[in-house]
């Protein structure tokens, strides 16, 4: 049964941290790449970044970039997303998602796996 469980969420003030963890089961991790997505109340999917089993990440929202940064432990089966210089806006619900093969992608559609989210929460 494949599964994808985040966890590491919760609340931190502007400027804070946190790091984000995707524990998968149920697939080879060897053979997927992993994106991260937020979803905002109200807003839709947007795509944070990815990494492929070769450990190439790319970052989709300009707005993270220098500040997130996603890394993969193949032998742990995890798969990380750390946040620093938190904002407010980057408060959402983080989803990572699984893809077959070895190319990322910003779509949703994309990806077969999602895990069921975890909350961030950035205010003072």
């Amino acid at each position: 049964q494949v599964q994808l469980v985040e966890s590491g969420g919760g609340l931190v003030q502007p400027g804070g941290s946190l790091r984000l963890s995707c524990v998968v089961s149920g697939f080879d991790l060897n053979y997927y790449v992993i994106g991260w997505f937020r979803q905002a109340p109200g807003k839709e999917h947007e795509a944070v970044s990815c990494s492929s089993a070769s450990d190439q990440t790319v970052n989709y929202s300009d707005s993270v970039k220098g500040r997130f940064t996603i890394s993969r432990d193949n032998a742990k089966n995890t798969v990380y997303l750390q946040m620093n210089n938190l904002k407010p806006e980057d408060a959402a619900i983080y989803y990572c998602a699984a893809r077959y093969g070895s190319s990322g992608s910003p779509r949703v559609t994309s990806y077969a796996y999602w895990g069921q989210g975890t909350q961030v929460t950035v205010s003072s």
